[in-house]
């Protein structure tokens, strides 16, 4: 879901770089001129937030105990206290290696899954496990580990929800038009 580059959108990015590089808009790198440089610049501007979230959600993950033997308590107590198998690493392992390949969007809508099914007191459970987690790993010995885990499960749930609305946007030609109108009449 790139969206279209417009030609008129990358020109005054070339126009940039030709005045601050000195880079003329036809010189020409291998197959790709100035003029494809900045449309690749701006694909990956629009794409970025999307990345950087499911890069954060990896992150996140990767600050958990290792879906190794050394970690399978960890998980296990994470199921029986969410009350959801949704993050079981067996049911997330695919999704989270599309997610290292850039789609990020698989693995959020299952993480918001998982959020949705738990109910209040299964979430204070499965913050109590995370934070507890996290507080043996040494990164945050001084905190509760009930406030440790609440954030970090505040924190995933967002990232997968940025990540999903990154993705939401679209190159809709009608819905684009049907958004200028909207704030062109306001």
């Amino acid at each position: 879901m790139l969206p279209e580059v417009h030609p008129h959108v990358s020109a005054r990015l070339a126009d940039q770089l030709e005045h601050q590089f000195g880079l003329a808009s036809r010189l020409e790198a291998g197959p790709l001129d100035v003029e494809r440089v900045a449309g690749i610049a701006v694909v990956a501007a629009a794409h970025s937030d999307g990345y950087a979230a499911t890069g954060h959600l990896l992150g996140l993950l990767a600050a958990l105990p290792a879906p190794t033997t050394s970690g399978e308590r960890f998980w296990s107590d994470l199921w029986r206290s969410s009350g959801t198998a949704y993050l079981l690493p067996v049911n997330i392992k695919a999704l989270v290696l599309r997610s290292l390949a850039g789609e990020g969007t698989p693995l959020a809508r299952q993480i918001l899954s998982a959020v949705d099914e738990m109910t209040p007191p299964q979430r204070v459970a499965a913050g109590e496990v995370i934070g507890q987690a996290l507080a043996e790993s040494d990164h945050f010995p001084d905190l509760k580990t009930q406030v440790i885990g609440e954030l970090w499960l505040r924190d995933f749930e967002l990232t997968a929800w940025r990540v999903l609305h990154a993705d939401r946007r679209s190159d809709d030609p009608a819905g684009r038009k049907a958004f200028l109108d909207a704030w062109t009449s306001a």
